[in-house]
């Protein structure tokens, strides 16, 4: 069956998105899970430890607290509150941490530090996948054992405001509750002023035992201003009142009651020094929690400093306080300090059920428990506990019953650590099978391509695809048999759970069948290939085609930049590869342009002797002897020189000059936006001109920003596109004024929200394509499949060039809601991926602008859609590769796996690219 050659690189890619999905879907791993307790069925808890003839304790104790009330503000990090910010801006929480009945700490988050996960970690103490990045678009209900669940089930009446996450996480759980939309981040002040008008009400009212309270007004004017806005005072002396009414209502309370109450504040991740968060920076990870209640007494010039802890530690110091039973997914431990008031007997048992806990959760995810350094510990603190309770009952209050208390105090708490840091490094299983399944039919797209490269490549940019015949080949048979074989093998005798096992078994041998006729149409056309004896070309219709020194830069730079990738401080750092790669593009163009000027064919100095006007063909003019100098064969002189002269004077100087302007504006870019881990909190003029001192040069750059993108774009528009574009131009002037993100003349000043000044990135980014397309591509007759490459290293560039990174945290969250007026799921997460990746779909739109006008080769965007479709190929299945070699690294989920969602984003970016490649090509051809 004969395809053309976009459509086939469509079809091949479409088909890697399915694998690279498959892929991810068995790398982000589900996390430890206990399988001994579900959300209707608890198990009874531990007795003490065994102390001879005499009864122990088998009950759960008392709760500690009456009401506990969790004050949690989206991204307070710990620098807010224990730094100079809390001091100036939070009086009255400093005063509770320095000399109040308080407890502080900073709670370490972990990947991924977005807000749903972040809730989950905090209610069931577990770590949640790095996959639960993608789930916080849209929160499923937590199935998992958690505190809130284990609350209601005992009875206790839950009240919530807030983000409305909590709603969907913790459906039916809430007697009361007033959810708002997290994700529409323009908004800081409604947002938080919906959580604080029921406050009054409740605190008056005692028909509740928990109170939750989710403010997101903080983290939303850090992702729209960053965390150095003065805004984020306003904030917080705003949530710095709200705490001091909710603790003086509790107080009160508790004069009446005599019991004492828990107020928790708290954050569910930090932000990072642009506001944004999901990585693993500090500032993204480090929390501010402090524990405040009138049980934490003071003694005067008792000095607390904050202590470091996970955040996973509060579910179990929730679970005790409120007299339940900690969550058996918890990989945390008890906040000592919320208990060392009670008597050592209360203290021993509280330390002993987070420790059976911990230890039956290490039983169940490791199957050398009993070789683990925490679970020895674990043993020997039990054996010195049930001494320590023999000695109690007897009634010895001898020194050795104190000393052998604070021995087994500390034996616990050593033992607690180790096996909290155990489960954490059993965070996840791996889905090896779907993993392999992935693989694989990433891998055979891969060799698919490489091998079609000949025939794809060629002057009719058609191959020959053996679709029908491997189908009903004993190949294919066989092969499938044996696939499905082991399908049932491994699913049958698999221990943990697989994703692709669980697949229906129709879905399951569709994906074999596909694998297997992959397979087939591989050796098929490596069976072609050895029987034609053809070698790799550069151009099939030229057999005597010579690879240029621009063709060895670009083969070398893309294999060097998939190499790259296995180093973390490369992936960390990839903006630098990029800038690399297309600063020496631009140099090997200048002396491709220079060479081509100034010497003729037998290398001697004369007027250019190949600039012309037109790109005549998409053959690869520099392959053809008849026009350039061929070094190997001096004797050779070209038939139909045309001269720089015959240009018109400015012309013939910006061929000269263009390679060096192009480099400015690179260099330009380069400093708008710090971006990376190394250098990103140096400043740049990105910060420079979203600071308040600078909104009227802001406001100056922007307007001719949008002024030269009407000069450079409306040159082919006819009069009402020009008309249409001016308006529309200036509405987006209007709309970032009315916003406040710029001023009009006649206006002081506005709210202090983001500011667009990326808009020079697309100004030039527009003028690159401008001076590329008329005086280098059109001179050098470059082929398509040249120009392909070329425009997928600038998109590539560019994509750093706004700003983004491998970090999760430099997604821009307040791109998806220009213009929106309240939070819609899709436009949002569209409008989101559209910004995050407007670099690399501005450059390939104009590469099919460019091979549509430009040339007049009917397989110029064939070849292009061909050879786009294999440079993306190349990273993405390398990289699957890289990570699953590398899965155990330290870095892998706070350096390659933020990646790898980038990798997969891309992926389906290019299969979106290549079918509107493939549409164009027919609507031309059909023309």
């Amino acid at each position: 069956m004969r395809l053309g050659s976009g459509t086939f690189a469509a079809c091949c890619v479409v088909i890697q998105v399915l694998g690279v999905a498959l892929f991810l879907r068995g790398f982000f791993p589900a996390p430890v899970r206990s399988s001994s307790r579900t959300e209707h069925q608890a198990e009874p808890p531990a007795p003490e430890p065994s102390a001879g003839d005499r009864s122990n304790w088998t009950k759960l104790p008392p709760p500690l607290f009456r009401k506990v009330v969790i004050m949690l503000i989206d991204g307070l990090r710990d620098d807010f509150v224990f730094g100079s910010k809390g001091v100036k801006f939070m009086p009255y929480t400093t005063y509770l941490v320095e000399k109040g009945a308080s407890h502080s700490f900073v709670a370490e988050a972990k990947l991924p530090t977005v807000t749903m996960p972040r809730i989950k970690a905090l209610m069931t103490g577990s770590l949640p996948g790095f996959i639960d990045v993608v789930r916080n678009l849209n929160s499923p209900a937590l199935v998992e054992d958690n505190v809130i669940t284990q609350a209601k089930a005992a009875g206790k009446r839950i009240i919530f405001y807030g983000d409305e996450t909590w709603v969907k996480l913790f459906p039916k759980h809430f007697v009361e509750y007033d959810g708002t939309t997290s994700f529409f981040v323009s908004d800081y002040t409604e947002v938080d002023d919906n959580v604080t008008r029921h406050l009054d009400k409740v605190l008056k009212r005692g028909d509740w035992d928990v109170l939750i309270l989710h403010y997101l007004g903080l983290d939303h004017i850090g992702h729209v201003s960053g965390p150095s806005s003065p805004l984020i005072g306003h904030k917080l002396r705003e949530m710095d009142s709200i705490l001091m009414k909710i603790h003086t209502s509790l107080l009160s309370e508790e004069r009446e009651t005599l019991v004492p109450n828990l107020l928790v504040l708290c954050g569910d991740h930090g932000m990072s020094e642009a506001g944004g968060h999901g990585a693993s920076s500090v500032e993204e990870l480090n929390t501010a929690l402090i524990l405040i209640s009138s049980a934490f007494e003071r003694k005067p010039g008792d000095i607390r400093r904050p202590k470091h802890v996970q955040q996973t530690d509060l579910a179990a110091t929730l679970a005790i306080g409120l007299g339940l039973p900690i969550p058996g997914n918890s990989v945390g431990s008890l906040l000592f300090p919320t208990v060392e008031g009670r008597p050592v007997r209360e203290q021993l048992r509280f330390l002993h059920l987070n420790a059976v806990q911990l230890s039956k959760l290490l039983q169940e995810n490791v199957p050398s428990y009993t070789k683990e350094p925490g679970f020895e510990q674990f043993k020997m603190s039990e054996r010195l506990h049930g001494n320590w309770i023999r000695l109690y009952l007897e009634e010895n209050n001898s020194e050795v019953l104190f000393n052998l208390g604070a021995k087994v105090r500390r034996q616990y708490l050593e033992a607690l650590r180790t096996l909290s840091l155990s489960l954490s490094r059993q965070v996840a299983q791996y889905d090896i099978y779907s993993m392999l399944v992935g693989t694989v039919m990433v891998l055979e797209v891969l060799v698919l391509l490489l091998i079609s490269i000949p025939q794809a490549l060629s002057s009719k940019a058609e191959l020959e695809v053996p679709l029908w015949s491997p189908v009903f080949s004993l190949l294919f048979y066989l092969v499938f048999l044996v696939l499905s074989a082991l399908h049932v093998i491994v699913c049958t005798s698999a221990e943990s759970s697989c994703y692709f096992c669980g697949l229906s078994w129709l879905t399951a041998g569709g994906v074999m069948a596909l694998i297997s006729a992959l397979l087939c149409a591989v050796v098929s056309a490596l069976a072609k290939v050895f029987a034609d004896g053809r070698l790799l070309r550069k151009n099939p219709a030229h057999p005597k085609a010579r690879w240029s020194e621009l063709d060895v830069l670009i083969l070398l730079g893309t294999l060097g930049h998939v190499l790259s990738l296995g180093a973390s401080s490369f992936v960390e750092e990839e903006h630098q590869t990029w800038y690399f790669l297309i600063n020496t593009l631009c140099l090997a163009l200048c002396h491709e342009l220079y060479r081509n000027c100034f010497l003729r064919d037998d290398c001697e100095p004369q007027p250019c002797s190949h600039v012309e006007q037109g790109l005549v063909s998409s053959e690869p003019a520099l392959s053809d002897g008849n026009i350039h100098c061929n070094v190997s064969e001096p004797h050779r002189v070209s038939k139909s020189p045309t001269s720089l002269d015959t240009l018109r004077g400015y012309e013939k100087w910006m061929v000269l000059a263009s390679p060096w302007v192009i480099l400015t504006c690179c260099r330009l870019l380069r400093s708008l936006n710090q971006t990376g881990v190394q250098w990103a909190h140096r400043p740049d003029l990105g910060h420079w001109l979203t600071s308040s001192d600078h909104k009227a040069e802001l406001s100056v750059l922007a307007a001719l920003s949008l002024l030269m993108i009407f000069v450079l774009v409306q040159r082919r528009c006819s009069l009402t596109s020009k008309v249409a574009m001016a308006l529309g131009l200036l509405g987006v002037y209007c709309y970032r004024a009315a916003i406040g993100n710029v001023l009009f003349p006649w206006q002081r000043d506005s709210k202090d929200i983001s500011k667009p000044h990326n808009l020079p990135v697309l100004v030039l980014s527009l003028l690159i394509q401008t001076l590329m397309t008329k005086f280098i591509w059109k001179p050098l007759r470059h082929d398509a499949a040249e120009i392909t490459i070329m425009h997928y290293w600038f998109g590539q560039a560019f994509f750093y060039f706004q700003g983004n990174s491998n970090n999760i945290a430099t997604v821009d969250v307040s791109a998806g809601f220009v213009g929106l007026d309240t939070y819609m799921e899709v436009p949002a997460a569209f409008l989101t991926a559209f910004a995050t990746f407007a670099g690399p779909v501005l450059w390939a739109s104009h590469l099919v602008s460019f091979l549509s006008t430009e040339t007049h080769s009917g397989s110029a965007l064939s070849h292009a859609c061909f050879c786009y479709a294999l440079t993306c190929s190349f990273p993405v299945s390398a990289y699957i590769i890289l990570v699953t070699s590398l899965r155990h690294h330290l870095f892998i989920w706070s350096v390659f796996s933020p990646k790898l969602l980038y990798e997969g984003m891309h992926v389906l970016i290019t299969a979106a690219i290549c079918v509107f490649f493939t549409a164009m090509d027919q609507t031309n051809t059909k023309s």
